[in-house]
């Protein structure tokens, strides 16, 4: 997304706990040469990275791709671009759409390209908003098409075989949906509402979040094999 706002990405670099959680089901598929598509500043990228790891960070929003470029500057492994799937023309083991594919209009014209830029034995690893009935001022500010239900993952995508499909973050659901309700014209919520959800709520939705067999959350983490 071009222009994204700079009030979202700054207020949700802060949400650690949250992000450390969500990765640490998905780490165990980051391998070989990787494409993070939307790395925004880095915020995800941070939580898997070190110095061995071969990787292209995707921006199009310029101020992000700055900062991109700014904060791996000593990582040489690190590859900055400003170029979508489409103007790739490398192929890797690891694609990563970290709350990326919800800014993408014709998300499925997407994943059908991506399919061609993965190797065989890769993964393709996608985390995005859940529950369409969420869809709030916040989602149309920060430029979202859609958030998304279950069943858009429950299939495979072309040469991809699901392998991982959970629903994480189930005090989240309850506080995005109380926040819809009584804050309607919000566009972003403040860092004060961030940090309550990330540091006090996210441990919460841990053990929620097993108990209820990751049916609940607001956001989906779905991984493919080719």
């Amino acid at each position: 997304m071009k222009d994204y706002p700079v009030e979202a990405t700054e207020r949700f670099d802060d949400a650690k706990f949250h992000r450390k959680y969500c990765m640490s089901f998905v780490k165990k598929f980051i391998h070989g040469n990787i494409l993070e598509v939307g790395a925004g500043c880095g915020s995800f990228t941070r939580d898997y990275i070190d110095n061995k790891i071969n990787a292209t960070l995707t921006e199009t929003d310029n101020k992000n791709f700055e900062d991109l470029k700014k904060n791996f500057i000593d990582n040489k492994n690190i590859k900055i671009s400003n170029k979508t799937i489409f103007e790739i023309e490398d192929k890797f083991d690891t694609i990563l759409y970290l709350h990326v594919l919800e800014h993408i209009e014709d998300d499925y014209k997407e994943l059908k390209e991506v399919e061609t830029k993965l190797n065989k034995g890769g993964h393709l690893i996608i985390m995005v908003p859940r529950h369409q009935k969420l869809y709030s001022n916040f989602d149309k500010s920060i430029g979202h098409f859609r958030r998304y239900e279950m069943n858009f993952f429950e299939k495979n995508f072309f040469n991809l075989n699901r392998k991982l499909l959970k629903s994480l973050d189930s005090f989240g659901y309850f506080l995005y949906f109380l926040n819809k309700l009584f804050f309607k014209n919000e566009k972003f919520p403040s860092k004060f509402k961030i940090f309550i959800w990330d540091k006090i709520f996210t441990p919460f939705s841990i053990a929620l979040d097993m108990i209820t067999n990751y049916k609940i959350g607001k956001c989906i983490i779905a991984v493919y094999k080719k």
